[in-house]
């Protein structure tokens, strides 16, 4: 009886140290670095959001999990996100030529200055779902790569 006792005590700190250890990893903060590639010119900034569900994606950038723009010092160019918890993510980005923070488009919606979106898909008629763009944030270091489309 004191054997089996001692057998379940040791079974049990063991699987503790085990589901504490893999926690401790689970928690961890992850960096996006996402390097922009095809600038038009280095005019005005780039504004790049993050997305950690479809809600609002890819241009209610109030729904963004975090959102910035930066002044472009060089092409390509690269934005750094911090603090990403590991999971499925989607960003979006457009060159903001005229320094406004808006993506500027025609009458009929097109957008007049550069865009992107994570995974580079192909755009057609509308703008790409979450599960388009969607990539996995893992491990403490993630490098997606975005290609400027210009009108």
């Amino acid at each position: 009886m004191v054997r089996g006792l001692r057998v379940s005590i040791l079974l049990f700190a063991v699987l503790g140290n085990l589901a504490w250890s893999f926690s401790a990893k689970a928690n961890f903060n992850s960096k996006l670095t996402v390097e922009i590639d095809g600038l038009k010119n280095k005019q005005g900034q780039v504004c790049a959001s993050i997305f950690a569900s479809s809600e609002g994606f890819p241009s209610d950038r109030d729904r963004a999990l975090q959102k910035q723009c930066s002044k472009i010092t060089h092409n390509p160019f690269t934005i750094t996100f911090e603090n990403l918890k590991p999971g499925s993510y989607a960003v979006a980005l457009f060159h903001d030529q005229n320094n406004d923070r808006i993506l500027n488009t025609n009458l009929f919606g097109i957008p007049k200055e550069g865009f992107g979106f994570s995974r580079n898909p192909e755009i057609r008629t509308r703008a790409p779902k979450f599960s388009e763009a969607a990539f996995l944030v893992a491990g403490p270091n993630t490098n997606i790569k975005i290609q400027l489309k210009y009108f």
